[in-house]
């Protein structure tokens, strides 16, 4: 819940704007200021403060007590153009929300925090729990000393500016050691406890079970990711009750997905009862993994025999492949999904000439892996393999990197074996639409040229197709210094089913600083006018040039309306 406090007419209309955008997070506290902030204070995990920075230090200051529960707070002024992260600015998120706030209420985030301000990632935001001296191995990232990043477990992390040697360190690991004078540990969610339980069984005895196959393995319980079991022992109370205290899922699977696990210790008792031969084992082992701690049973003080068994996995992190559309090339349509993907990587992959778009954007210690024109497949294979390393990749495209982009050649390289996330972006054709005006205002399709890739034949009948369907068709690729005859073919297909005064909108460079445009006709385009970074659009039957803006209507109903109208105004002319 986000606390909202304000003292002025002003600062309540800007609060009311949070309010109506935060209807499910937002709280209103009225009446006197310094009742408010302590109630919001106790109540909150963060507030925004429509007061002075001054105002708020002073009323905060009695309540502050420990940074990493202390909520986040952050102060907006007067006038609504800062909005600043004050208090918590990592623990209680107050530098994500001083940017929320600021896209929200058009106010510039201000962020003070040392890491964020030069873009480095806070070891403690990292979604790890963590030990050690975090202030001081991010002090030695940010002066530039030699921080060293040990992944004893592969994990996709963020960009860090790490050394191959030096006096601190970054530990990645699940083993259950303290950290040195000059080490951060960072505990990955690397653990998956297999349990099995006889009904009834207490939880004292689940638990104890846990903890002690966990300590005696040497593991660290930070770095457990979830219980599993079989599906019949998903309300078993003991079991249901351990995950809670421990604080991680219960996942559960099918006896048959759990009996097809090959495991070291079967056994006919589960078998009898739930109908797989292995519970622990198999539900630790059924998504892969590292048996580190076989079966292993419980043991009762009073001789009984035991009531619960478990075993212990180590998965490996998965890595993760952000395919990034970076849209027509204008900062303002970059994507703020595609933003955080980049800020996200620890490495890039991606043509030279869309790297330099984006450099400012990377955060220190990413690894760019650039290449130029007409190596598509190699920065897939690369991306892809980078990705199975364990890394956080994002591999970038112009447009949307699922037209005519990189997203085809990295999915057809990639496999189950990694996460692959999509970021959409702004197409060519889009992007050219927006300043045509509205030609793709009814059925629509994009067709390259380039037949690199394609041969010609099967391009002649998409476009022979889509000429005799009546539908509005943009050009990718449209012509080359060497291949120039492509796009006259084309227009001459389309030529044939549409009239010579068919709107056909041209825009070169959609977006960017060189931009140009021009309306003109099926008949008037002239073919050598037109290049590789050109999209060339050319409407259907029903498209209008209307006050030198090309409009497709949405429907076939205003084109019908349109000629009865003219019609009529002949018969009145007669």
């Amino acid at each position: 819940m986000i606390g909202l406090i304000s003292a002025t007419a002003a600062g309540a209309a800007a609060r009311d704007r949070l309010a109506a955008a935060w209807p499910d997070r937002a709280r209103v506290y009225d009446g006197l200021v310094g009742e408010a902030v302590r109630a919001a204070f106790a109540e909150c995990e963060q507030l925004v403060c429509f007061l002075a920075t001054g105002a708020t230090v002073r009323l905060l200051a009695p309540l502050l007590g420990d940074k990493a529960a202390d909520p986040g707070v952050v102060c907006v002024d007067e006038g609504g153009r800062f909005a600043v992260s004050l208090v918590g600015g990592h623990g209680g998120g107050a530098n994500e929300l001083a940017r929320e706030v600021g896209a929200l209420l058009g106010a510039e985030p201000v962020v003070t925090t040392a890491t964020d301000a030069v873009g480095l990632p806070g070891l403690d935001t990292l979604g790890f729990p963590f030990e050690g001296s975090v202030a001081t191995v991010s002090r030695a990232l940010l002066d530039g000393e030699g921080v060293v990043l040990e992944a004893e477990v592969p994990w996709p992390l963020p960009p860090l500016p790490t050394a191959p040697q030096g006096s601190y360190t970054v530990r990645l690991t699940d083993r259950a050691v303290a950290p040195g004078e000059r080490e951060v540990l960072l505990r990955p969610p690397s653990l998956v406890v297999g349990v099995g339980a006889s009904k009834g069984a207490p939880v004292e005895e689940v638990l104890g079970l846990v903890v002690d196959a966990l300590r005696e393995a040497g593991l660290s319980p930070k770095s457990l990711a979830e219980l599993a079991t079989v599906d019949a022992k998903s309300e078993e109370p003991g079991i249901v009750a351990a995950a809670e205290r421990l604080g991680v899922p219960l996942v559960t699977y099918p006896a048959e997905e759990l009996a097809a696990v090959e495991v070291p210790n079967p056994s006919d008792a589960p078998l009898s009862a739930v109908g797989t031969p292995s519970v622990a084992e198999a539900a630790a082992l059924v998504r892969g993994g590292e048996l580190l701690v076989p079966k292993r049973k419980s043991e009762r003080a009073d001789g009984q025999p035991a009531m619960a068994t478990c075993a212990v996995v180590r998965r490996p992190g998965r890595g993760r492949l952000a395919v990034v559309g970076l849209g027509p090339g204008a900062r303002d349509l970059l994507t703020p999904r595609a933003a955080a993907e980049l800020r996200r990587a620890s490495v890039l992959v991606g043509l030279d000439q869309y790297v330099d778009q984006i450099r400012d954007l990377l955060r220190p210690g990413t690894r760019v892996l650039e290449s130029g024109l007409g190596a598509e497949e190699e920065r897939a294979r690369t991306a892809v393999a980078e990705a199975r390393k364990g890394q956080a990749v994002a591999l970038i495209g112009s447009g949307d990197a699922g037209v005519y982009a990189m997203a085809s050649p990295a999915l057809a390289e990639a496999s189950d074996d990694i996460d692959v996330v999509g970021v959409p972006g702004v197409t060519a054709a889009l992007a050219a639409g927006a300043i045509l005006g509205a030609p793709l205002g009814h059925d629509h399709v994009s067709i390259s040229l380039s037949d690199l890739h394609t041969p010609w034949e099967v391009i002649e009948r998409r476009v022979r197709a889509a000429a005799e369907a009546d539908i509005v068709v943009t050009f990718y690729n449209p012509r080359s210094r060497g291949r120039d005859w492509q796009l006259p073919k084309a227009l001459a297909i389309l030529a044939g089913h549409r009239e010579p005064t068919t709107p056909v909108g041209v825009v070169r460079n959609a977006s960017r600083p060189d931009e140009s445009s021009r309306l003109t006709t099926l008949a008037a385009l002239d073919p050598a006018s037109v290049d590789m970074m050109t999209v060339v659009t050319v409407g259907n039957t029903a498209t209008r040039d209307i006050a030198g803006r090309m409009v497709t209507p949405r429907g076939y109903r205003w084109q019908a309306a349109s000629k009865s109208g003219s019609a009529a105004g002949q018969e009145g002319a007669k």
